[in-house]
């Protein structure tokens, strides 16, 4: 139960992240708002250290810095995405690719069990998932490019979740603090090399700060969701982000939400109860 507590904390914390990265990506080039979030975000897992810790051994610094290659790779790979679309059939695509590679890791590689309700719950959330994240129906057919660019943006998701389930349970925010320092850097350097192509527009700094801390409590619950739990369920529930996202659109934006989403919203909530049973 705890585990699954703290996925859910995740999934909310992803979900805000991307809603207020969004709305800062709105007003300037989304590299402009990267530089400020990753910063931001490194500071909190700074200011976290003395509370929970870090063990900075090679184990933690390979798999940390290997879950921050991942996360540069699929903001690159997700921004590409974005810019091709149509993400109406690209974000379903990416949503369950990230979901379903680490469910596998976990069942296949890893021996984890699932219990009867886990059976139903599980393949319930991964069909969730894919309607919470899918836009309107209609509009254009996304080419093999575009498809191949959302898996592969999906994979680099699912590399870093499961690169940080293999970090030592010992370790503290040492995996996230290695792991933020190599995504920032490599960020960073692109956002150098592509000065010129930014644009001239101000990023909000108080919506992009807020999603590079919110990205990084959502990294932090789910480090300690997957070191109490399976990473099967753990990251199935994290995959379920768009729940949070979608409401506050609705809430903040006044965004109407489709019957896909409210039925995607009704079965994520049925997934979840299946996943809390023993």
């Amino acid at each position: 139960m705890l585990a699954l507590l703290l996925a859910l904390g995740s999934s909310l914390a992803y979900g805000c992240a991307d809603f207020f990265g969004g709305l800062g990506a709105r007003k300037a080039h989304v590299l402009r708002t990267v530089i400020i979030a990753a910063p931001a975000s490194l500071v909190v897992e700074l200011l976290l250290w003395p509370l929970l810790g870090a063990s900075f051994s090679t184990t933690a610094l390979t798999w940390g810095a290997a879950s921050g290659i991942a996360s540069a790779a699929a903001f690159v790979l997700l921004y590409r995405t974005l810019a091709i679309g149509p993400m109406n059939v690209l974000s379903p695509v990416t949503a369950l690719v990230s979901a379903a590679l680490p469910v596998a890791a976990g069942l296949l590689l890893q021996g984890e069990h699932l219990s009867t309700a886990g059976l139903i719950g599980l393949p319930l959330a991964l069909v969730a998932v894919v309607l919470v994240s899918a836009g309107q129906r209609g509009g254009t057919r996304p080419s093999r490019t575009a498809l191949l660019l959302a898996c592969g943006a999906g994979a680099a998701i699912a590399l870093q979740l499961i690169f940080l389930h293999q970090t030592p349970a010992d370790s503290g925010v040492a995996p996230l603090i290695v792991g933020r320092a190599v995504s920032s850097a490599i960020t960073l350097t692109a956002a150098a090399v592509l000065h010129r192509g930014l644009g001239p527009e101000r990023p909000a700094h108080a919506m992009s700060a807020a999603a590079g801390a919110l990205d990084s409590a959502a990294n932090l619950l789910f480090l300690l969701a997957a070191r109490s739990g399976d990473l099967a369920v753990v990251a199935v529930i994290v995959a379920l982000y768009p729940v949070s996202t979608v409401l506050l659109a609705r809430g903040v934006l006044a965004e109407r939400i489709h019957r896909g989403r409210l039925l995607g919203l009704g079965v994520a909530a049925v997934a979840v109860s299946l996943l809390a049973l023993p």
